[in-house]
């Protein structure tokens, strides 16, 4: 059985940090691209960066470039989203995928931005 498992998430002031995490089971990880999602309320889901199977390769959306990172560590099935600076639009619920069009996803994590 496929499953993703994100976590991390929280209540963050503006230009603050939190660590994402997405711990995946029930499939070959390590041979995977994976890719972060969010979904703001009102709005349509959004991708937000992708990482190649061995880590060798990242993408990002402009609006987070130089402000989150997504490493991976194949040995323990875990993807993460490090996110700095972050502001008050990136609040939303974050997911991890299979696909980059969000399926596959997990059930999410949600993460605010508020002072």
């Amino acid at each position: 059985q496929v499953q993703l498992v994100e976590s991390g998430g929280g209540l963050v002031q503006p230009g603050g940090s939190l660590r994402l995490s997405c711990t995946a089971s029930g499939f070959p990880f390590h041979t995977y691209w994976i890719h972060w999602v969010r979904q703001a309320p009102g709005k349509e889901r959004e991708w937000l960066s992708t990482i190649a199977y061995n880590g060798a390769a990242t993408s990002y959306v402009d609006s987070v470039k130089g402000r989150f990172t997504i490493p991976r560590d194949n040995a323990k099935n875990t993807l993460y989203l490090q996110m700095n600076n972050l502001k008050s639009e990136d609040t939303a619920v974050y997911y991890c995928a299979q696909a980059q069009d969000g399926l596959g996803r997990g059930r999410g994590t949600q993460v605010t931005v508020a002072s």
